[in-house]
């Protein structure tokens, strides 16, 4: 089992940039695919981003295509957000997940979740 904190959340304006961050434990995090979800009050949690092990597949939401880029650290067992060009429909709490492969990310049943972090955009 992989245990994931996720940091870097924060209040911004809407234009505005943040980088999440999600630390691993566990020597097998290499092995799995990593994904990033979000859940607004009163909205189901709903897919972001995804990335595979090897690092050379990626997925994104369409909301967030180009806008926000994936990334890992296989060494330091990190997953990262980088958010840019904000918007209000952005505030949500931040989860990153593991998942065996990036096909089945959102299978919400399997693989790990962390804690969650507050994004609040302001208008």
């Amino acid at each position: 089992q992989v245990q994931l904190v996720e940091s870097g959340g924060g209040l911004v304006q809407a234009g505005g940039s943040l980088r999440l961050s999600c630390a691993a434990s566990g020597r097998t995090f290499n092995r799995y695919a990593m994904g990033w979800f979000r859940q607004a009050p009163g909205k189901e949690r709903e897919f972001v981003a995804a990335i595979n092990w090897s690092r050379d597949t990626r997925r994104y939401a369409d909301s967030v295509k180009g806008r926000f880029t994936i990334s890992r650290d296989n060494v330091k067992n990190m997953v990262y957000l980088q958010m840019n060009i904000l918007k209000p429909e952005d505030t949500a709490v931040y989860y990153c997940k593991t998942g065996p492969s990036i096909s089945t990310i959102t299978e919400t049943n399997v693989g790990s979740w962390g804690q969650g972090t507050q994004v609040t955009v302001s208008s």
